[in-house]
């Protein structure tokens, strides 16, 4: 095992030890303040953040407005690791510039940012897969793209039973149907939706502004690079016996 892999698998198991922790004090906290905002926030917003979802939830599924890069082959994983953490910086960058310049322009420019965004986010984890060798072109695949994003905006209570799934992916998905109209689509959002997000609805309460929308969209994406860094690195060294 080279240095480079031993000093993975030690971030590894430290981000696994995090991933499986109890709901902390912090974390019930956090919940109830994420109720209370979604309180100020009006109907009409709620309603356009679900279709927003909905519609990037069906882009993922059936591959509307996406593309799949070929896998990458032959690359040790410090060098995958390297491309994979230029392309997080690259859509976090963009992301914020995108929040900063919606979030100086008041809620209903807001709203459109939700959809922008979370096609940022989605294009960068189908780039990631590709750098770490999965064809996105597989449906199993992509669905694997939604539970890493359930797992980064989850509750801690939720964020443990995502966990689970993707830690032992491999046997998960060979538990799923051949053809993806199969699958119970409409079940899967509605899980979805209760729990992404919802620190991104900060940014659409009035007077916030630029700041925080750039803040915002900085800091969640590299929090949804990180947490697919990890996910695909447990797939990578489990296949190769680490």
């Amino acid at each position: 095992m080279d240095e480079y892999v031993k000093m993975t698998s030690i971030e590894l198991s430290e981000w696994k030890n995090r991933m499986e922790a109890a709901p902390s004090f912090t974390n019930a906290f956090a919940k109830r303040l994420q109720v209370r905002i979604n309180k100020i926030i009006p109907e009409k917003v709620h309603v356009a953040i679900t279709a927003a979802i909905k519609q990037i939830i069906r882009g993922v599924c059936f591959g509307i407005g996406y593309t799949t890069k070929e896998p990458a082959t032959g690359l040790l994983l410090e060098e995958v690791e390297k491309k994979v953490d230029e392309k997080i910086i690259f859509y976090a960058r963009t992301a914020a510039a995108e929040g900063a310049a919606t979030g100086a322009a008041g809620i209903l420019v807001g709203l459109a940012d939700f959809p922008l965004w979370l096609t940022l986010k989605m294009k960068m984890l189908f780039e990631l897969a590709a750098l770490y060798g999965y064809n996105a072109k597989d449906y199993k695949e992509r669905l694997f793209l939604l539970y890493i994003f359930e797992l980064t905006f989850s509750s801690q209570e939720n964020r443990q039973k995502i966990f689970r799934i993707v830690e032992h992916w491999d046997d998960y998905a060979r538990t799923l149907p051949e053809n993806m109209d199969e699958f119970d689509w409409r079940t899967f959002q509605q899980e979805y939706r209760d729990y992404i997000d919802i620190a991104k609805l900060l940014q659409l309460v009035p007077g916030i502004g630029a700041v925080v929308g750039a803040l915002v969209n900085l800091r969640l994406t590299k929090k949804l690079g990180r947490t697919a860094k990890n996910a695909y690195r447990l797939r990578a060294l489990s296949s190769q016996g680490h």
